[in-house]
């Protein structure tokens, strides 16, 4: 789907379609979202809390999910030669980092009333830290060399060996001590949250996701006129 949505020869038709529906889309679930949450339902132990849940949780997935497409373009710049991918990569890192920071901030107020800590060290918050700084590292790194191919190739390989930090995350809660409470719907139970919670926290996945795909649309188109001007 990515391919197709951001093939360099398509590239002009494709946001000519996409841009203004994935906007579109962003509203309509921003307007379903909004009152979603709103009446969803108090958690017995957690109360109002727990609705940081539908900010957090989503923007953990989105953070997870753009690294991996971030090191799939770079992979397949390396493999195919094709220094387009390399722009994509380039133009959806900013958007990932911004859902990690999302994940880490809105994680540590939901932590203080349940915890009673805005942060501890355990294997899942550490390694989200540590995914929000191979995102920076990797932007950083894009632009610290006057060669930009250069720059690209070097910050290609650091996100391609940081992905293994994703499967960490995924697995830290099953495998390590952990206060995070483990998966409530990837698991291989099947989904343990009730449909009432499960609702809203899908409408907000629905809302991110539409918003990174008019944003890194935005962002390639802007990166590919960057490229003609120099």
């Amino acid at each position: 789907m990515f391919s197709f949505l951001f093939a360099f020869k398509n590239f002009e038709k494709n946001f000519r379609f996409f841009a203004p529906f994935s906007l579109f889309a962003t509203l309509f679930f921003l307007i379903l979202t909004i009152p979603a949450i709103i009446n969803s339902p108090l958690d017995y132990q957690q109360s109002n809390a727990v609705k940081i849940m539908y900010v957090h949780v989503p923007a953990a997935w989105m953070s997870l999910i753009i690294y991996t497409l971030m090191a799939m373009f770079n992979i397949s710049a390396f493999v195919w030669k094709n220094p387009f991918f390399y722009l994509i990569a380039r133009a959806i890192a900013p958007v990932g980092a911004m859902f990690t920071f999302i994940t880490l901030a809105t994680g540590s107020i939901w932590g203080k009333p349940i915890w009673g800590a805005w942060w501890v060290w355990d294997a899942r918050l550490t390694s989200v830290l540590i995914l929000f700084f191979l995102y920076l590292g990797y932007i950083i790194l894009l632009n610290s060399f006057d060669d930009l191919h250069k720059g690209e190739k070097i910050a290609a390989i650091i996100s391609i060996v940081g992905f293994i930090n994703v499967p960490l995350i995924k697995f830290s809660v099953e495998y390590w001590n952990s206060l995070h409470q483990p998966a409530s719907i990837l698991r291989s139970g099947g989904i343990s949250i009730h449909s009432t919670m499960l609702y809203p926290l899908l409408l907000t996945f629905g809302l991110y996701f539409s918003y990174f795909i008019f944003i890194s649309l935005i962002k390639v188109k802007s990166e590919i006129l960057l490229k003609k001007r120099r």
